[in-house]
């Protein structure tokens, strides 16, 4: 049974809080907030404001994905706000050792976000010092974009890094999720399904998050 965290980006702007407890109720695990800069992605989405006024309605963590350079900057404000899972790029950290141990230090647990092109081989050293892995299997930047197939390759390829390594890493899957393609995603490895268009724009979302989490 995977992991469901609904990214509130594809929710009602107007009515977050509406949306918010609408997760409340359901068997969802998490609420994933993206934070983008206009930097790093070509586009802009909320920040400390809103995951400080979602952490009051909420009942569920909070998992945070900062999709901004310089993310070390913000780290304890992102504390301060409420998250409890705080996910940094992989090509945004220059030192990204330095990066995920304030992170754990903060109390947060820590997770490494890689774009589509970056390979996975490439957190070989830092697995040991995370919480999670989230495989984007889309450009990151914009939601609704279709499923990169690649990606479950790639989900296959970690989760054997991981087990070779002995460690209990999760794997978060973030972009493009579908009922065509869940079944795929976790059947090759991935722990945790990040969710938008999937939950927030279906007529009955209780209904396919219950379907999710019986995958």
């Amino acid at each position: 049974m995977p992991l469901l965290s609904p990214s509130l980006l594809a929710g009602d702007f107007s009515n977050l809080q509406k949306e918010v407890e609408m997760l409340n109720w359901s068997k969802a695990d998490w609420i994933h907030l993206d934070i983008m800069d206009g930097v790093f992605v070509p586009n802009i989405s909320f920040g400390l404001p809103v995951v400080s006024a979602v952490k009051k309605h909420s009942r569920k963590p909070l998992d945070v994905h900062l999709m901004i350079v310089e993310p070390d900057r913000y780290i304890d404000e992102f504390k301060k706000a409420g998250a409890e899972i705080l996910t940094v790029h992989y090509e945004a950290c220059t030192h990204l050792h330095r990066t995920i141990q304030k992170i754990n230090d903060s109390g947060m647990k820590a997770g490494v976000a890689i774009n589509p092109h970056t390979p996975v081989e490439s957190l070989i050293e830092i697995l040991p010092n995370i919480y999670l892995v989230c495989l984007m299997s889309v450009n990151p930047g914009f939601y609704g974009q279709k499923f990169i197939p690649s990606s479950l390759h790639k989900i296959e390829k970690l989760k054997k890094i991981i087990n070779e390594q002995k460690l209990s890493v999760l794997i978060e899957v973030d972009g493009g999720v579908s009922e065509e393609n869940a079944a795929s995603v976790v059947g090759n490895g991935a722990n945790i399904l990040v969710a938008g268009n999937l939950v927030f724009k279906n007529p009955d979302p209780l209904s396919i998050i219950n379907w999710i989490k019986n995958l």
